[in-house]
């Protein structure tokens, strides 16, 4: 296929994933899930791989992509430049997957579905969510889609690369072998092709399924919300199929593409809950491919189809505006970064409550380099850990009722409570030898300060602004 037939896509979302790109005003925002993207990215070639072998194994390529872009882009802070180096490759990996959608659908249902699936897959609010965020989905998305491609060329070899390197990326990104089954299985080239992408995948499988427990224990099962979004879905999917009965390869390449993956996800989310909806981000093109189809089958006859047209860009547009503004995400480490530096004393202790919190404060170095971190057994690079070790409970709570002064920083009041014994050891600890002299609400944190009994009458309030 002619590059120019795909390269509207691409260069409409190269134009759409700078707009708003830092997301938010002066140094923009960051949530901790990048902040961990940060942080290993910026650690030794070596000290990544020790890593791997101990927890996150499952994004050990997009972590060894991030350390190489880094090392390319420069080592700029977590804010400002480092956000949009931080970014861009899932800015470019949109723009390919876009790219990757509008091939498909022309070869499956000609030039205009090609521009109108291209169109719609770069408007979806999720895609333009996570092709602004520095974590693996939107380069996934990218290998299936060109997988996808492949497969319809019958390039078994590059199939299996492609694919294989979209699994290693995500290894949920093996779903898609289910849905691309619909239209191959009789073809003997991709089912070498599928057992050599299980093949290859084989070694992260073992390695990541040994650290599930520990990598995937703050999931849950899908909630109600997540059942009426894939019901909604599958309303959609059913709808646009109806009208495209007269091109039965595109219903068995996007259907299957678009229920299959989250379905069987969800659906083994019952047993083990591993579900979330950005690890299957890719099967938004398959309803992308049949909303392509159906915008190139309507004829534009009055002023009714533009009418529908502006009341679904609308509320599309404001969404969009959303997404580039820091409350779109679950936190703002940046945000906490900026209230723990405008609160902190020389000497305070800092304690991360829940220790995973520990992630807010690692992607900004300067600010976390000034505080005493009281719970702190062993830092996460020589620990090999993502956010470090902690002391056992005992010397935990003793190392805690040593510091006149300490900035907690804790999830909001609606999150459940931690009830492991160092968790609930802080908090004892907290309760029974300090007293809170004020708490700061940060998008997804709070910043408190605790003095020692009395010690908030003496100057030991908010330091810095109130």
């Amino acid at each position: 296929m002619a590059p120019w037939r795909w390269f509207p896509p691409l260069l409409a979302f190269l134009l759409i994933g700078l707009w708003g790109l830092a997301r938010g005003p002066g140094g923009g925002s960051m949530w901790r899930d990048e902040s961990t993207t940060w942080q290993v990215a910026h650690r030794p070639a070596g000290e990544i791989r020790q890593l791997l072998g101990q927890v996150d194994a499952v994004h050990g390529l997009y972590y060894a992509v991030m350390h190489a872009v880094f090392a390319v882009g420069g080592q700029a802070g977590a804010g400002g430049a480092g956000l949009w180096v931080l970014r861009l490759p899932s800015v470019a990996g949109t723009a390919l997957a876009a790219a990757g959608v509008a091939a498909v659908a022309h070869r499956l249902a000609g030039e205009r579905a090609a521009l109108g699936a291209g169109a719609v897959y770069v408007v979806l609010p999720p895609v333009q969510m996570y092709g602004q965020e520095g974590r693996s989905y939107a380069l996934v998305a990218a290998a299936v889609a060109w997988a996808t491609y492949l497969m319809l060329r019958r390039r078994w070899g590059a199939y299996a690369v492609v694919l294989l390197t979209g699994c290693w990326l995500h290894e949920f990104a093996v779903l898609a072998l289910l849905a691309h089954g619909f239209t191959a299985w009789r073809e003997r080239g991709w089912r070498w092709a599928a057992g050599a992408v299980a093949a290859g995948l084989l070694p992260l499988a073992v390695v990541s399924a040994g650290q599930a427990r520990r990598q995937l224990g703050w999931l849950g099962r899908p909630a109600w919300q997540d059942w009426a979004a894939y019901a909604v879905l599958a309303g959609a999917v059913a709808l646009l199929a109806r009208g495209q009965r007269d091109r039965p390869e595109l219903l068995r390449v996007a259907v299957p593409m678009a229920l299959l993956p989250p379905g069987v996800l969800m659906g083994v989310s019952l047993v083990h809950p591993w579900y979330v909806d950005r690890y299957v981000l890719y099967a938004l093109s398959g309803a992308a491919l049949l909303a392509g189809a159906w915008v190139a089958s309507v004829r534009v006859r009055g002023w009714a189809p533009w009418v529908l047209a502006v009341a679904v860009l609308i509320p599309v547009g404001v969404w969009s505006a959303w997404l580039r503004t820091p409350e779109s995400r679950k936190d703002d480490a940046l945000a906490v970064a900026a209230a723990v530096r405008a609160r902190a004393r020389p000497g305070d202790a800092v304690l991360f409550m829940p220790s995973r919190r520990r992630e807010w404060l690692l992607s900004s170095p300067g600010v976390y380099g000034r505080l005493h971190d009281v719970a702190l057994a062993a830092p996460p690079v020589p620990s090999h850990t993502l956010h470090g070790t902690e002391l056992p409970p005992p010397a935990l709570r003793q190392a805690l009722l040593s510091a006149p002064r300490v900035l907690a920083l804790q999830d909001p009041p609606d999150q459940p409570l931690d009830r492991s014994p160092a968790e609930t050891a802080k908090r004892t600890a907290l309760t029974a030898a300090f007293e809170r002299c004020s708490v700061t609400e940060v998008r997804g944190a709070r910043v408190a300060v605790y003095a020692q009994r009395g010690g908030c009458g003496r100057g030991g309030g908010t330091g810095g602004r109130p």
